[in-house]
């Protein structure tokens, strides 16, 4: 089956997120594999907003995240809780928006030409099950709409995609 996603991007962000939220409602489906869905969440956001040079998933297994589906350079395989953004959010079970990498303490720099990122918790039931990890190459990139609807987006996931 051929997927064709549509963008708006002479629409205000919103309006494009909530274009997206409701083409993923109908792209990801709990009946196929997690890594597919979230390869393809992953897919969804990087080609809807030209801002992401970085997006994907860490999964958390019960001691640390490890690295999921993903789009972007390669990546740290493994962050420890409380450890950079990611581990921060995860431990804090936070969303956490920074506008300049480095001035976040102990950031870790998967790539070294990231400036700007937004890290989502993903939540079930109060179990913590992972992250959602989108990073940028120009500063404050990332604000308070972008980090409602990929609450959003989080949250469908964790009702709809995680078994």
């Amino acid at each position: 089956m051929t997927e064709i996603l549509i963008k708006e991007t002479d629409t205000p962000l919103d309006k494009q997120y909530q274009l997206l939220i409701k083409q993923m409602r109908n792209l990801l489906n709990k009946e196929e594999k997690l890594i597919s869905n979230l390869a393809n969440a992953s897919a969804a956001l990087k080609e809807t907003f030209d801002k992401i040079s970085w997006v994907g998933f860490y999964l958390y297994d019960g001691g640390n995240l490890y690295l999921g589906p993903f789009q972007g350079k390669v990546a740290c395989t493994r962050i420890e809780l409380g450890k950079g953004v990611c581990g921060t959010s995860a431990k804090e079970k936070k969303s956490i928006v920074v506008p300049d990498v480095n001035k976040f303490p102990g950031h870790i720099f998967c790539d070294v030409d990231s400036r700007s990122e937004i890290v989502i918790p993903i939540l079930k039931d109060g179990n913590f099950l992972g992250v959602l990890d989108i990073d940028s190459t120009s500063f404050n990139s990332f604000d308070d709409t972008d980090r409602i609807y990929l609450e959003e987006i989080c949250n469908f996931l964790s009702i709809e995609i995680f078994s």
